[in-house]
């Protein structure tokens, strides 16, 4: 039993992941139209999981701010995992407690 994807599985799934992302920034395929230059139908044709050509993939994603996700397509073999993972100086740090000087004395110590 082979449980791979097919290839029309997979243009299946992206067609809805496109459309989530198109509809979460507020646009109408009339809207990614307009941005990308790829025709509506083609759009259209995504969405609904049939096949268009490569380089109107790669233009709606730079029109949809994906730019930065086409480098996962195909990772580059010589950068390390950790490369790709999401790097932010806001992330909250790991804090240390504060250790409490033990002060206890025994009956016996002054």
């Amino acid at each position: 039993m082979n449980n791979q994807k097919s290839c029309q599985e997979f243009i299946k799934e992206l067609g809805q992941k496109i459309k989530t992302y198109r509809i979460m920034k507020e646009m109408s395929q009339q809207d990614l139209e307009d941005k990308s230059g790829v025709s509506k139908r083609s759009i259209s044709r995504l969405e609904q999981g049939e096949s268009v050509q490569v380089d109107n993939l790669f233009k709606l994603l730079l029109a949809l701010g994906l730019g930065d996700n086409i480098e996962l397509l195909v990772p580059d073999q010589t950068k390390r995992p950790s490369f790709y993972l999401e790097k932010s100086e806001n992330k909250p740090k790991r804090v240390r407690k504060k250790t409490v000087k033990n002060d206890f004395k025994w009956g016996d110590e002054e």
